[in-house]
């Protein structure tokens, strides 16, 4: 198998068949493949380096094909909100090198994707362009202007076609969105005075529009000076995944009541998983914190680690007591359980996973990002602190999965 440090991928987007440009987030070219240079009949110098406007204008002689604005606003949506936009078919000319002041009618249906960098904002925008001019050639029959005028208006017609469609289906998905959303917050615990302490809780959802999911937290008092808290993601989205989330937070939050430790409550909650549909590879952590013993015992099923913040700055990750996600065995295997000290002053983070993971990155960059967040902001109090865990590890576009934070002074 061939290894992803040795693929040369800079080949292969000079390779890849459909015509491909890379744009800064100034609509500057970055790049283009060999099929993109070919179908806008340019040369590399000719493109790359250059502002979207200056290598290729808008043809005087059609004021009203705006071609090239329409994809100077896609490009900027997506630079702005770090989110894929199809765009739909239009026409832009195209003016001949080989005779300055001769323009080709042309039609096209773009895709603009955000390429991500490191830190989760928008690094570069993917434009994908698709000429479909022979496609529209083909279907209809008549010829000169009269061609272009039909064509033009059956665009035009087209596009509006298209915008009530998109419409209906964003407010169909926005009623969904706000129904799930809705749901997901009403079965969470609202938060009242833990025994010493008051946690921060917040709860983000992601920035896509049906992107609700199944992120879930809940803390409750024990006897003897003890609380136990956890946090869950169920795997899905919209209201299935919500009502799900309700199920198992239940489930556990009873659980940790009565089980002898957090490694016993979520078998309990695996067994439990099996008898509901749609909760496989769930993920959940659990902990149980003896204020009198100043200890923090706990165990995941398949959930990113906790982090402990002591008061010198210093943070551990609580990863020694890890198994797989619920369901993901086919028979019953008790869960690992461990523990860890921890002195008066310290703070106990539990979050999801759309808190630190990020497409194409490993889960340790994630890490590293939270374990600096907590070390620069470790003197704030519990509401400061979530406060700016939010705002330092979510892009400003918004997280692609939901996030559910808890932070516990101890």
């Amino acid at each position: 198998m061939v290894n992803a440090s040795e693929i040369d991928y800079g080949a292969v987007f000079q390779a890849l068949p459909n015509a491909v440009a890379l744009f800064t987030t100034d609509l500057v070219y970055a790049d283009a493949n060999a099929a993109f240079l070919r179908s806008m009949g340019r040369t590399r110098d000719e493109v790359v380096g250059r502002g979207l406007a200056d290598a290729f204008a808008d043809n005087p002689e059609a004021p009203a094909v705006a071609g090239s604005r329409m994809l100077r606003e896609s490009l900027r949506r997506v630079a702005e909100t770090g989110r894929r936009d199809a765009m739909a078919v239009h026409r832009y000319d195209v003016e001949r090198q080989d005779r300055p002041g001769v323009w080709e009618e042309r039609y096209w249906s773009p895709v603009n994707v955000p390429v991500l960098g490191p830190d989760g904002r928008v690094a570069l925008l993917l434009h994908l362009e698709s000429d479909i001019t022979e496609l529209i050639r083909t279907r209809d029959g008549s010829g000169g202007e009269d061609r272009a005028t039909v064509l033009e208006a059956e665009l035009r017609a087209r596009a509006r076609e298209l915008q009530a469609v998109n419409e209906r289906l964003r407010q169909a998905h926005a009623h969904e969105r706000e129904v799930a959303q809705s749901l997901q917050e009403a079965m969470l615990p609202v938060l009242g005075p833990l025994r010493h302490h008051r946690a921060a809780v917040r709860y983000r959802p992601a920035a896509g529009d049906l992107d609700v999911c199944g992120d879930w937290y809940d803390l409750v008092d024990l006897p003897g000076d003890r609380v136990a808290v956890a946090v869950g993601d169920v795997v899905g989205q919209g209201l299935a995944a919500a009502g799900v989330m309700g199920q198992l937070r239940s489930a556990l939050s009873a659980a940790s009541r009565v089980a002898d430790g957090p490694a016993e409550a979520l078998e309990v909650l695996g067994l439990y998983a099996r008898s509901v549909d749609g909760a496989e590879s769930t993920t959940a952590v659990s902990s149980l914190i003896d204020r009198a013993g100043h200890t923090i015992a706990y165990s995941s099923a398949g959930h990113p680690p906790p982090a402990l913040l002591h008061a010198d700055g210093t943070v551990d990750f609580l990863d020694r007591a890890t198994d797989p996600p619920l369901g993901a065995r086919p028979e019953h295997v008790r869960r690992p359980q461990a523990e860890i000290p921890f002195t008066e002053g310290a703070t106990l983070v539990l979050y999801t996973d759309g808190l630190i993971e990020r497409r194409h990155e490993d889960i340790d960059a994630g890490l590293a990002r939270l374990a600096g967040s907590l070390t620069r902001h470790r003197d704030a109090g519990p509401e400061p602190l979530a406060d700016a865990l939010l705002a330092d590890l979510i892009p400003p576009a918004g997280a692609t999965d939901d996030t559910a934070l808890v932070v516990l002074p101890l």
